[in-house]
């Protein structure tokens, strides 16, 4: 029958769904609007696939159904995200990244943007249907910074190096005049006067204040013309009216602040250089991953050796690489064993054993043995691109709690700079007030003068205002403690994709485990035979060997395996079913057999029952029995058991130590998986639940808990894993859940988690310090400048030493104790 030329299929992305009952609803509703041939929504993928007549019913009809269902659908052909991290010159402070974050965020096709001030790079999420970054370029260049549209690779070039540099000469610059000025001060107001003093000074201080400082003028000139006061409006305005008050001191007779004016912005400078430096410490761990890469490989092209760039590197490449060499990229070993020093990547400081048909890492080091290694991943997708680009993605996201911190930044320019005119109004309205509070200063302040003009007074102490507040240590305080964390935490093999996650992870009340390849390694072993009377080994594992070499189950995998190391040969099967639910059945010269367990049995009428004892014995020991039978002869019980994870009962006991109730989730029977559960000390074991139901496990654990992570390693556990509040992928498993997952254990080992909670503790601590320490730096010293009892050049200084305490403190975070050990925990 030919298919109607009216009938169409439409495929969409649906939002909100939480569980397989959600999936369920969005079908029902679609399967009941008229015109709607077809209607399937799968919650593994989160897709509906609908085949309609289009002379009934359109495609917004069928979206506004999802709609009406309660959730939200996107056209597969519109929904094109993608993701790109990009360099910005130019900014000064975190206001001028509001400014650049704001101004994208609000772009059509723009699905969100991120700037991290601390490594001046914005993440930007896009459909390149609606936006090209050519006008994101122009955006920002609009704004008066540069938008790099080459996401960073690694060229030799070290741009944090550079910067420093560049920093580090102005500073000496400037330093070096304003030594000469405050020399001659000195001499001027305490040995002898100096003729032409006043002309000396200008002339010395032109250079600082129209040269090493004239950037931070240009940069207040874009601020506010994007009316967007940041840092360098607060310097400005501290630096350039003293100066040029100054100047008119050579023809009227006024206070000159021109000492003033040069001090602050040096001191500002001397500032700009230690946080740049410090913030270069901070991000060392991105650079030193793609300095880690080689820079050549060897590879057999007709029967030659030739070396070759990485970067000329292709997919089936066969690379040789020997002892005490690094391996170019991604491979699988096709010839040699060796030893492999895997640290960069998983933290594990003993080489590991790799041998034909292995997997391995660019970057590692070959420590013994030569290896042919065939290419399988080239550029971005080898793992070392991917940890790069994870790394990235958390540096440029956010923690919920530097969203408040940021909307007080965005007001906190302003709100000085009218507290600045508030204060100078204040003194010459009320001058006798505030002489009097000088005039207690005087007694224990040395730098501060009573007997000065009231006018003098005023100016000097708003100048103070201006140079004390620092609103670039409050926009510090998240990324350079994501900065460092982020690169403990890949050190060690915790990979986190995003900054969210490191608060949640905090507050984790419960942990659900899958069991397959997460609690155990997830490669069953035969670890059992139960054999009828007058039935030998050899004859029963040809059987089940046989059979199972047609399944693709793992405990099949197993039971051909056990025959391969017994050297046993197998047969021929025929008519080979598999039962959904109870076990497989095929022909075997001439003879039906079927493995299985009690229901295969009893739906065969198979008589098991005198075995029962035996079944239930290898069951509370946390094996999977099956039974083999030949024709209506049971010819014994194979069992099975999945090894448990060597430090997998050692973590759950230090998690349920922590206050972290622990759950596991998993398809086995009751019995099995109750004697996996208590072997490994967890709590709540949830047994014979089908793939599509570990979400509303999930679900339900989260309505009991609160905040629960998921952890897992298989396709199957990707969806469960973005329901959680946090998902931990298993290193070791599928790219879909490590895709879905917020963290991912690249060793695949549980202690990781617990390496991962303290680190997420640690570095939120270091967050919150961080905001208390500007919050109090601020709090404090505003009002005291206020009050004209700070000199703005003990101000300048200060704001300076605020942000580096903020960076300086992030850096401390290195030495964070998130070792996994037991006792430690």
């Amino acid at each position: 029958m030919t298919q109607s030329k009216n009938v169409q299929k439409v495929g969409f992305k649906v939002q909100g769904m939480s569980c397989s009952s959600c999936a369920n609803n969005v079908q029902k509703k679609l399967n009941s609007l008229d015109g709607i041939i077809n209607a399937n929504v799968n919650i593994a993928t989160e897709k509906g696939q609908v085949e309609y007549d289009s002379t009934k019913i359109d495609i917004q009809a069928i979206l506004k159904g999802v709609e009406d269902a309660g959730y939200k659908a996107v056209l597969d052909e519109e929904k094109n995200i993608e993701k790109v991290t990009l360099k910005i010159k130019g900014m000064t402070c975190t206001a001028c990244a509001n400014k650049v974050e704001k101004i994208l965020s609000k772009m059509e096709g723009i699905t969100s943007a991120n700037v991290n001030f601390a490594v001046e790079k914005v993440t930007i999420e896009y459909d390149p249907k609606k936006v090209r970054l050519i006008d994101m370029q122009k955006k920002v260049s609009g704004l008066g910074y540069e938008l790099n549209l080459e996401e960073d690779e690694d060229d030799g070039v070290d741009e944090d190096e550079i910067k420093i540099k560049k920093t580090e000469r102005t500073m000496k610059i400037s330093i070096a005049l304003s030594s000469a000025i405050m020399g001659l001060m000195i001499i001027h107001m305490f040995v002898r006067p100096i003729p032409g003093y006043l002309p000396i000074i200008a002339a010395l201080g032109f250079p600082i204040i129209f040269g090493t400082g004239w950037h931070v003028h240009v940069g207040s000139w874009k601020a506010l013309k994007n009316k967007s006061p940041n840092m360098d409006v607060l310097v400005t305005l501290g630096s350039l009216p003293p100066y040029i008050i100054g100047l008119m001191g050579l023809f009227f007779p006024i206070q000159a602040f021109i000492e003033m004016a040069t001090t602050i912005m040096t001191f500002h400078l001397i500032g700009k250089y230690l946080e740049v430096r410090a913030k270069g410490r901070a991000s060392q761990a991105i650079k030193k991953l793609l300095q880690m890469g080689a820079k050549t490989a060897k590879i057999i092209v007709d029967g030659e050796e030739i070396e070759i760039p990485v970067k000329d590197l292709q997919v089936g490449d066969i690379m040789v690489i020997r002892p005490g060499e690094k391996v170019p990229t991604d491979g699988v070993i096709v010839d040699g064993n060796g030893l492999l020093d895997e640290s960069m990547a998983t933290g594990e400081s003993m080489p590991v054993k790799r041998q034909k048909g292995d997997e391995v890492i660019g970057a590692t080091i070959n420590k013994q043995g030569l290896l042919k290694v065939e290419v399988s991943k080239i550029g971005k997708d080898t793992f070392l691109s991917q940890v790069v680009k994870m790394m990235e993605e958390c540096q440029g996201s956010k923690v919920p709690i530097q969203e408040f911190a940021d909307r007080i930044t965005g007001y906190f320019v302003p709100a000085i700079i009218i507290i600045t005119i508030g204060t100078f109004i204040s003194f010459n309205l009320f001058p006798e007030f505030h002489l009097r509070i000088i005039q207690w200063g005087a007694t224990f302040l040395p730098w501060v003068n009573p007997n000065l003009t009231p006018l003098t007074l005023a100016f000097i102490t708003a100048t103070a205002v201006l140079v004390i507040s620092c609103p670039c240590a409050l926009g510090l305080g998240t990324p350079t403690a994501l900065m460092v964390g982020s690169g403990m935490g890949a050190e060690k093999g915790i990979l986190i994709r995003n900054g969210e996650a490191i608060q949640t992870f905090k507050e984790v009340k419960a942990i659900a485990f899958d069991k397959t390849g997460t609690i155990t390694k997830g490669k069953p072993e035969v670890t059992d035979i139960v054999l009828a009377k007058g039935i030998n080994e050899q004859e029963f594992l040809y059987f089940a060997g046989t059979i199972e070499n047609g399944s693709e189950h793992p405990l099949a995998h197993a039971i051909v395996e056990k025959t391969k190391n017994e050297k046993i040969k197998l047969g021929e099967v025929i008519d080979f079913n598999a039962v959904v639910g109870m076990g497989v059945v095929g022909i075997i010269d001439g003879e039906r057999i079927l493995v299985g367990n009690r229901k295969l049995m009893k739906e065969n009428k198979i008589p098991y029952e005198a075995y029962e004892e035996e079944l239930v014995r290898l069951e509370e020991e946390a094996k999977t029995a099956m039974l083999l039978a030949k024709g209506n002869q049971l010819l014994g019980i194979v069992a099975v058991a999945d090894p448990i994870k060597e430090d997998s009962a050692q973590a759950i006991a230090v998690l349920e130590s922590m206050g972290i109730k622990t759950a596991m989730i998993t398809g086995d029977n009751k019995r099995t998986a109750a004697a996996i559960g208590k072997k490994v000390g967890i709590s709540h074991v949830i047994a014979e639940v089908l793939p599509d139901g570990k979400v509303e496990e999930v679900v339900k654990l989260q309505e009991q808990y609160g905040t629960v992570a998921m952890v897992g390693d298989g396709i199957n556990d990707a969806p469960a894993l973005k329901q959680s509040n946090v998902g931990i992928a298993i290193g070791t498993g599928t790219d879909i859940a490590i895709e879905a997952a917020d963290v991912t254990l690249v060793r695949g080992e549980l202690s990781g988690i617990i390496s991962a909670i303290k680190l997420s503790r640690a570095i939120f601590r270091k967050i919150k310090e961080n905001y208390f320490w500007a919050w109090f730096y601020n709090a404090v010293f505003i009002p005291v400048a206020m009050f004209g009892l700070l000199h703005p050049m003990i101000g300048a200084a200060a704001m300076a030493v605020s942000s580096l305490n903020v960076v300086y403190n992030s850096l401390r975070l290195k030495k964070a104790d998130i070792d996994p050990s037991y006792n430690k925990a």
